[in-house]
């Protein structure tokens, strides 16, 4: 006997869930993405909007939901995609079972988010229908397509990307700076993009630059900052130490500018990680206006340097980490002699006097008004002998001053450098593609890395010959030019005087105090 079979008809719409006789209507959203700010793309952006809308509330069947959308975010990933996101969170909540896209790449140009979006909308019954590629996810054929599409999406992405970063590293290698000047303190962008001075805000630059030649440190100039009532280049009303750090350490105040200092690691991620030497960078000398002068900016590295060395360094004043025990060689601090009464003094002694028989020590301590006192005695002493020091300091001063012979071969070296780190890359890539006697290649990469290394350690060598050349001849420049500005006779303290001349003050046993000068002089008071 042959078998009968009967067909059952489905009674449940696929698209739905309810009964096929049951006028229910199926919940539809849509969702438009333009990935720039770009004028023309933000009329793309509201007319794709508008048209979905009309689109939608003119199909009886169809119950709208909304447009939901993102303005100028790449769609290489979705973790940054807000409205998307709420648009996949709403349909895995049943309130969505159609989703509607202009294309794939408006969807996701990331091959992996895209299809595990897709299939995780598809299990909780949405559907979603890419216009563009008339391709319907619930469709037999509709994953195939999507992967293709999804993949060529993704490669475009990258194609992008590769030429927008060659872009980007043409400009840097032609010497193009640039900078966020919404919150970039000090300049304002100019109509072709050039750095323009902000006057109001290039004093605030200067006064953060004087604060710390005085002595003070990034938290002290914060805090003295937020006090002052200045915004910050944020427009946050209090200041941190980085912020205060970042303007003291960037060289484009003294008109230059480092170049990928940054880079991105990834196209699919945007992941923008530091340039510890992965890719080139480029150092543009006079790039634009200075508002501080090199040799004040030069001044200022070298003391951030020399605080890094001090142990338990404080700028909490301008007397702090400047005043030396002469007997053990410790900093002095500041003590609070009688604090709540009118007797009230502040002190400054060897911060380890009294650290145990075995390593205190009988400095004395010392009022800020007699190290002030000393002081102007050390100035009124340099102005009566500065005929005869200002002729010993050029003399000295001109025995750092020949450096073209190291420069010459600073640049022989960096050609060297470049030349064979292009070797040493060359011979990884090859091995990476053609099979080879390892033998022979570990050989080869052992001596390439070795001459590399060797030129390395010597250019290292000779750029700090000539930054400490550097070093030293400014110190003697910058005394002998504030030497020179001195007036015939000084009777009071000055703050800024101390902080350009004064590199420390060492007091001895009987309260003798030598001053130790930027450059090296020393004057007893």
């Amino acid at each position: 006997m042959m078998a009968t079979v009967t067909k059952i008809p489905a009674t449940v719409s696929r698209y739905t869930a309810t009964p096929i006789q049951a006028r229910v209507k199926r919940k539809v959203a849509a969702y438009a993405r333009v990935s720039t700010d770009h004028e023309d793309q933000l009329n793309s952006y509201e007319a794709q909007c508008d048209y979905y809308t009309t689109y939608i509330q003119a199909n009886d069947e169809w119950e709208f939901v909304g447009v939901y959308s993102d303005e100028g975010i790449s769609g290489t990933s979705t973790r940054r995609r807000d409205g998307f996101n709420r648009m996949v969170e709403d349909a895995l909540a049943g309130r969505i079972g159609l989703i509607l896209t202009k294309s794939v790449s408006r969807f996701a140009r990331n091959t992996v988010d895209s299809l595990t979006t897709i299939r995780k909308l598809k299990e909780h019954g949405t559907e979603v229908f890419f216009e563009k590629e008339n391709i319907w996810t619930f469709d037999s054929k509709g994953e195939l397509l999507l992967t293709i599409m999804s993949s060529l999406a993704q490669e475009e992405s990258r194609s992008i990307s590769l030429n927008v970063t060659w872009g980007q590293r043409k400009r840097f290698a032609d010497g193009k700076a640039t900078a966020p000047f919404s919150v970039f303190l000090g300049y304002d962008r100019g109509e072709n993009g050039e750095f323009v001075i902000n006057p109001e805000q290039a004093e605030i630059v200067k006064i953060i630059y004087g604060e710390f030649l005085k002595g003070f440190s990034f938290k002290a100039i914060a805090r003295k900052l937020t006090e002052m009532g200045i915004k910050s280049p944020k427009g946050k009303d209090v200041w941190n130490e980085s912020t205060v750090k970042s303007i003291l350490t960037n060289e484009k105040y003294k008109g230059c500018a480092l170049l990928q200092k940054h880079y991105t690691a990834d196209y699919l991620t945007k992941k923008i990680v530091r340039n510890d030497g992965a890719v080139p960078q480029y150092y543009v000398e006079d790039c634009h206006e200075a508002i501080i002068d090199p040799a004040t900016f030069d001044r200022v590295q070298e003391m951030i340097e020399q605080r890094s060395k001090v142990r338990h360094f404080s700028g909490a004043t301008i007397f702090s980490t400047k005043i030396r025990c002469g007997e053990c060689g410790g900093w002095f601090g500041s003590k609070v002699w009688h604090s709540t009464d009118p007797y009230r003094k502040v002190i400054w002694r060897c911060n380890i006097k009294y650290g145990g028989k075995s390593t205190g020590c009988k400095t004395p301590h010392v009022t800020e008004e007699e190290v002030k006192a000393a002081f102007v005695r050390v100035i009124n002493k340099l102005i009566g002998d500065r005929t005869a020091l200002l002729t010993d300091l050029r003399a000295v001063q001109e025995t750092y001053s020949g450096t073209d012979e190291l420069s010459q071969r600073l640049h022989e070296l960096d050609d060297r450098l470049n030349s064979e780190a292009e070797a040493v890359q060359g011979l990884i890539a090859q091995n990476a593609r053609v099979a080879q006697n390892q033998d022979d290649y570990n050989a080869a990469y052992d001596a390439a890395v070795s001459r590399y290394e060797a030129t390395k350690a010597e250019r290292e060598q000779v750029a700090a010959d000539i930054r400490q050349r550097g070093i030293r001849r400014r110190e003697f420049e910058r005394f002998i030019s504030e030497l020179e500005k001195l007036p015939e006779a000084v009777s009071e303290f000055d703050e800024t005087l101390w902080g350009s001349l004064v590199d420390y003050v060492t007091v001895g046993k009987d309260k003798t105090m030598v001053f130790t000068l930027i450059g090296g002089t020393e004057v007893k008071a």
